[in-house]
């Protein structure tokens, strides 16, 4: 199979460029908003050898998995442009409803509902098992171009058969979870549930919109969390996410807003976070 954009990301004009491997699909994509590129283009490939995810940790994309990268080119603040984490989430969680609905529980934006395994969005940037294992990672990076615009770049890496070696946290696959399909299927599907929730964002005008269908597939709301924050470890009951995407969390001395941090969910929030 090819990486093909489906027929709505196509008349709305959306581009791709696609690659048997490549360094790092995200640096390809701002690569091509410094060239002046207007954006609403995907850099998509099954392998990926220079990735980079949070906090400068490598990111390698075993081959078959999935690394795509969407360049958006927008007027609004960085603080708007940064909420397009939660536009990618959405997204992924749409295209794995669409393409392996036994994964996913809730219902799709056609009426469709999925059972079996669970999958939930993990603040900031994850999509997780209902074992809390790590299948997805979503990384943004927004630059300052001329013409006081953004460039925004949402890269998503998905284990479609494989985890890469060497992470800190739980990991695993899509077909460990018994789902086989091929990355060029998922990224047609993952490009069409993009442009819908771009749409529904609307330059962050739809926000609030976004924010309510981020919360209902939000793991952890109401549980245990440890947040390691530059050294520093908040503990708390996560309550919400506020209005402009940050984590909400109760401690006992009151409560935090969070703006990133590394997310330990559940009972053993707190060891983990230490560990």
């Amino acid at each position: 199979m090819t990486f093909t954009l489906g027929p709505n990301a196509l008349a709305a004009g959306y581009r791709l460029f696609s690659y048997d491997t490549v360094g790092s699909t995200s640096v390809e994509a701002m690569a091509l908003a410094h060239r002046g590129d207007s954006g609403r283009v995907w850099i998509a490939s099954p392998e990926q050898t220079a990735g980079v995810g949070r906090r400068s940790r490598p990111w390698q994309t075993p081959s078959g998995n999935l690394a795509a990268s969407i360049l958006v080119v927008t007027p609004v603040s960085p603080q708007q442009a940064a909420t397009l984490g939660f536009v990618a989430g959405l997204s992924l969680m749409e295209a794995l409803a669409r393409v392996a609905p036994a994964l996913v529980t809730h219902t799709a934006l056609d009426g469709a509902a999925g059972s079996g395994a669970r999958l939930s969005l993990k603040w900031p940037n994850d999509l997780v098992s209902a074992a809390g294992a790590k299948i997805a990672g979503i990384l943004l990076q927004a630059e300052r171009l001329p013409g006081d615009r953004i460039g925004v770049v949402a890269g998503i890496g998905v284990n479609v058969v494989a985890p890469p070696d060497g992470l800190e946290t739980p990991a695993t696959s899509l077909r460990e979870l018994g789902c086989t399909i091929a990355p060029e299927e998922l990224f047609t599907e993952l490009a069409e549930s993009w442009l819908v929730y771009e749409r529904i964002w609307a330059n962050g005008t739809g926000l609030a919109a976004i924010r309510s269908m981020w919360m209902e597939r939000a793991s952890g709301i109401g549980g245990e969390v440890a947040i390691k924050i530059s050294g520093e470890i908040v503990r708390g009951r996560f309550e919400t996410i506020d209005d402009e995407g940050r984590l909400v969390v109760r401690t006992p001395t009151g409560q935090r807003l969070i703006t990133a941090g590394e997310v330990h969910l559940g009972a053993v929030a707190s060891a983990a976070a230490e560990g």
